[in-house]
């Protein structure tokens, strides 16, 4: 599955642990921003949309929107069929 938001993708940034929720499955994280967590996920942000806490994140907005204890975090892969 591409973007798996599993635990042992995430890389260590400076900072301390958080719970987050990602696509209803509680993940623990060290801070950073929403766009380093879809790179460390190994996500492209082209095809997906990324909703934080019941709102929609603007693509621009990844790199300064940072995560937060309790967050939830939900990223939905566009997919393309015939």
């Amino acid at each position: 599955m591409a973007c798996d938001p599993g635990p042992d993708d995430s890389e260590e940034v400076q900072g301390a642990e958080m719970k987050i929720t990602v696509n209803g499955e509680e993940r623990i994280i060290t801070a950073m921003s929403v766009e380093e967590y879809l790179q460390a996920i190994e996500c492209d942000p082209m095809p997906v949309a990324v909703e934080l806490n019941r709102s929609i994140l603007r693509r621009s907005e990844y790199g300064s929107t940072f995560l937060a204890e309790g967050d939830r975090l939900d990223i939905i892969w566009f997919v393309g069929g015939g």
